[in-house]
């Protein structure tokens, strides 16, 4: 299976299209998990992932339990970002079909997503005292990145 950022929820079309640019950049599927806080269609996500949103390898699903369904990806191929994650993205050594999984810009994942996947929880960790969290489109780079590391 193909590796993948895997957007739950996405809320901001910026964000999303500039995923969905890292994706195309680095060869990866971008997966989008229902429902989102905008259309696909919006403007937003084009001007964001530019002249590039062609040729993004979209795979869209209806929520979390479809996307598991019918991507079926290996559970030790789940890599779930959460600021209270145990592990440090550079303490991971990722599969080769990865799935780096961001929840919403407002809330992170839900219970459904986190559900007995405490193992699969990986943060990127921060320096400064002043700052709780990162961009979603940033840190899914900055991980997508450390990710493909170990695989290349």
């Amino acid at each position: 299976m193909r590796p993948a950022i895997v957007l739950v929820r996405p809320e901001i079309a910026g964000n999303t299209g500039s995923v969905g640019r890292t994706c195309v950049a680095l060869d990866l599927d971008l997966c989008l998990v229902k429902p989102y806080g905008f259309e696909i269609t919006d403007r937003n996500v084009r001007r964001a992932g530019l002249d590039y949103w062609k040729h993004v390898r979209l795979h869209e699903y209806d929520g979390w339990d479809d996307f598991l369904a019918r991507r079926a990806p290996d559970p030790a191929a789940l890599y779930l970002f959460e600021e209270f994650g145990a592990r440090s993205v550079y303490d991971v050594e990722f599969r080769p079909d990865f799935h780096l999984v961001f929840g919403q810009e407002t809330v992170g994942l839900g219970p459904a997503e986190l559900d007995g996947r405490a193992e699969r929880l990986v943060k990127l960790p921060m320096r400064s005292p002043h700052i709780r969290s990162l961009n979603l489109a940033n840190t899914a780079t900055a991980a997508a990145y450390q990710a493909l590391r170990g695989v290349l």
